[in-house]
């Protein structure tokens, strides 16, 4: 296969004061649901996360390598786990971004040669979060790992990024604290189709 899908779950949600995977969006964990997402825009899917209770929400589960260490080490899991060459990586707490959205992006990585296609949607900021990551890149993000770089954007910085510009900025946000959640639910949910 030449692309794969993974979710990030398992983080220490300390601001949402509950795992974000388990919120509930139309009677479905919020995990289980982008999952489902990114199953349909990548053809496979794994949790990747600290904790074999992920399992319950019915996919496949990838241990985190590196648990405790943010966002960064579960990439690395991901790309360490995978035996496709382009991998959809979207944290557990971004249930807004469409299959198609996530099909283009898939689809405009496999044209080009870099490290990680990123999207950068009007006025925003690149979304490392919800991007195609190239296996190839696991050698370089293994090395500044184990120099201490855990910012997702550090990394970025140290690798071959090509932007992705497009998306609405909705689509990416993520949703960290119950105000958040709270909002999301009255106002996201009915559009996303969740």
């Amino acid at each position: 296969m030449s692309r794969a899908g993974w979710v990030l779950v398992g983080g220490k949600s300390t601001r949402m004061g509950q795992d974000k995977a388990w919120l509930d969006i139309a009677g479905i964990p919020m995990a289980a649901a982008v999952a489902a997402t990114v199953f349909r825009a990548a053809g496979s899917v794994a949790l990747v996360g600290a904790g074999s209770h992920y399992e319950a929400l019915g996919f496949p589960t990838v241990s985190d390598l590196h648990p405790g260490e943010g966002p960064l080490g579960g990439v690395i899991t991901a790309l360490r786990a995978s035996s496709s060459r382009w991998n959809l990586i979207l944290a557990c707490d971004m249930p807004a971004a469409p299959v198609e959205f996530l099909k283009t992006l898939l689809d405009a990585a496999e044209k080009t040669e870099c490290d990680c296609l990123v999207p950068l949607p009007p006025g925003g900021r690149l979304e490392p979060l919800c991007a195609a990551w190239n296996r190839e890149a696991l050698p370089a993000l293994e090395t500044l790992f184990r120099r201490g770089v855990r910012k997702m954007a550090d990394a970025l910085a140290e690798i071959r990024v090509v932007e992705f510009p497009g998306g609405e900025p909705q689509w990416f946000r993520n949703i960290n604290t119950p105000e958040e959640w709270k909002a999301y639910c009255k106002h996201m949910a009915p559009r996303t189709g969740i």
